[in-house]
């Protein structure tokens, strides 16, 4: 080749473009996804196919899975006999706590003091009753007592005695049925299942 430019030497200068590695990378990583797009999509047609074994593996995962235990002991609550409880009437009708006092009595609660509320409640007791004691009182005695009474408020006073005031209020009708009763404080006093984990 004659002219100016005179190629001497055996190296010849490239006449092609660099490789670019980003579109080498982007090729290996689309190969990469569509093979196990690919892969994931025979599985699912094998799945269809043959039915699966759905019910063998939720079998097996009942049978890994532990029975449901109490997450806590039973809550020991104190027996009616344990309870004293003073009655008062703060409803205009007349002779209420003594008659709520002798049925109280019959389900084996202990009965204090018997009349009617002092002039901070009387005729102000919205509800079907209260329950008045000593903070201690809300773990323990407030739930038992309150199953006679359900819907009936709670107050804690600065008493430090075991008894606990019952306040009947103007909607007060009867007390729950002994049955009623007996459910909600064997629901009180049962041990809450953990939560299922499988």
């Amino acid at each position: 080749m004659g002219g100016k430019y005179r190629i001497t030497g055996d190296k010849y200068p490239r006449m092609r473009r660099p490789r670019r590695r980003s579109k080498l990378i982007l090729a290996a990583t689309a190969s990469v996804v569509a093979l196990g797009l690919a892969g994931w999509g025979t599985l699912q047609l094998i799945d269809v196919f043959t039915g699966g074994d759905r019910t063998a593996s939720a079998a097996d995962r009942k049978a890994d899975c532990p029975s449901a235990k109490p997450s806590a002991a039973a809550k020991v609550l104190p027996k009616p006999a344990k309870i004293k409880v003073n009655v008062y009437n703060a409803t205009p009708r007349g002779g209420l706590a003594k008659a709520a006092a002798d049925e109280l009595k019959k389900r084996g609660f202990a009965i204090g003091k018997v009349g009617n509320a002092d002039a901070k409640y009387d005729k102000k007791v919205a509800g079907t009753g209260m329950l008045l004691g000593a903070p201690a009182a809300l773990n323990g005695t407030f739930p038992v007592l309150g199953t006679q009474l359900p819907g009936a408020a709670t107050k804690t006073d600065a008493r430090r005695t075991a008894d606990v005031d019952l306040i009947i209020g103007t909607k007060f009708k009867a007390f729950s049925t002994p049955k009623a009763a007996a459910a909600a404080l064997t629901a009180l006093t049962k041990p809450s299942p953990a939560p299922s984990t499988c």
